[in-house]
């Protein structure tokens, strides 16, 4: 098993809620660049946003990743997770070059073919209509395709002679050494596990399965991430893959805690219809840190993946979620195996 690693997911909310520290587009984008430097100072591993369109949430993830890389060092930068049918994958690719460039190597980018959401074919708005024959999950494999390729150093056009000299396949530019390997799916069931695994790509899996067996979450997701395991070696890559797990975990330790979060205590899974079949919602973990540490030692899924990412509320401000985080790190993810980076520097030595 590969180092254990956790980092925080932001869904990128804002608007006028009461309380909200975030009413506006700007705040939420300068406090997500703030969040990640907190992140980075109290030890946590990697910095992911959610991304989503046409609603008030964070959409557009490269200029954001960007300003992340450059006011931070050390801390990964995610999404969990790109929806490709939005996508130009070579335009993609370049922004991706670029980001990963400023960050020194430091993306995760997890990408899907997306998921629920308020527009009515929201893509084919941006002019991604799938050809006859072709469903929109169908074009953004294809594109993910195209993408991997061109992240790759794939010649992807031709050169026009008068301008070159010669006939040659240009690659788009710049490129980033290492990036393909840092590409992750964002899985809901096992089949799609397997074909995560059969692509070379990493694989997410989110607090949401589009499945449900009747087994608790964490034992079906446990599952999954064991499928993608088995395909994966059954396919013969040359190298080990990652898999994250999302929780929503919200430690109790004030009153402001109780308030926001005390009536998550004791929470469920739940089951629910979902894009024309049943899905299973994983619960929040909320209550005295001790007992969430207990918790999630247990949980089958989050012992079974290498990164767990928690899910923040992010309208609750900057210092709120930093103490979130340092809370959980020093008090909760002990007992999940992670280990600060600072230790693990050392023990390395």
């Amino acid at each position: 098993m590969s180092t254990k690693r956790i980092g925080f997911l932001s869904f990128g909310h804002w608007g006028p809620a009461r309380g909200s520290s975030t009413p506006t587009a700007k705040d939420t984008l300068l406090q997500t660049i703030e969040l990640a430097v907190a992140a980075e100072e109290i030890g946590i591993d990697n910095a992911s946003v959610r991304v989503h369109h046409f609603a008030p949430q964070l959409s557009a993830p490269f200029p954001l990743l960007a300003a992340m890389a450059a006011r931070t060092s050390r801390i990964e930068l995610g999404t969990g997770v790109i929806d490709m049918r939005y996508e130009n994958p070579l335009y993609m690719a370049e922004e991706a070059g670029v980001a990963d460039q400023i960050s020194g190597g430091r993306l995760q980018l997890g990408v899907s073919r997306g998921s629920p959401e308020p527009a009515l074919n929201g893509a084919h708005a941006f002019g991604f209509v799938p050809p006859e024959g072709m469903s929109d999950a169908d074009l953004a494999r294809h594109k993910l395709e195209v993408f991997m390729a061109a992240i790759d150093g794939a010649g992807v056009v031709a050169s026009d002679p008068r301008m070159t000299g010669v006939s040659q396949a240009l690659a788009v530019q710049p490129q980033s050494p290492g990036l393909a390997r840092r590409i992750w799916w964002g899985s809901g069931t096992r089949a799609t596990a397997t074909w995560v695994a059969e692509q070379g790509l990493n694989m997410q899996s989110s607090t949401l399965l589009t499945e449900d067996t009747g087994v608790p979450f964490d034992e079906l997701q446990a599952e999954q991430i064991q499928v993608y395991r088995d395909a994966w070696k059954a396919a013969g890559h040359d190298w080990e893959p990652r898999v994250s797990v999302s929780r929503s975990v919200m430690p109790i330790t004030t009153d402001v805690d109780r308030l926001y979060f005390g009536g998550e205590q004791g929470s469920d899974d739940q089951v629910g219809y979902l894009d024309g079949g049943y899905a299973r919602f994983g619960k929040t973990y909320a209550g005295e840190p001790d007992r969430l540490a207990e918790e999630l030692a247990q949980d089958a899924a989050v012992q079974a993946a290498d990164t767990l990412l928690l899910t923040i509320p992010n309208q609750l401000g900057v210092e709120y979620n930093a103490r979130l985080l340092e809370t959980i790190a020093k008090h909760v993810a002990p007992a999940i195996g992670w280990v600060p980076p600072a230790e693990r520097a050392l023990a390395a030595v």
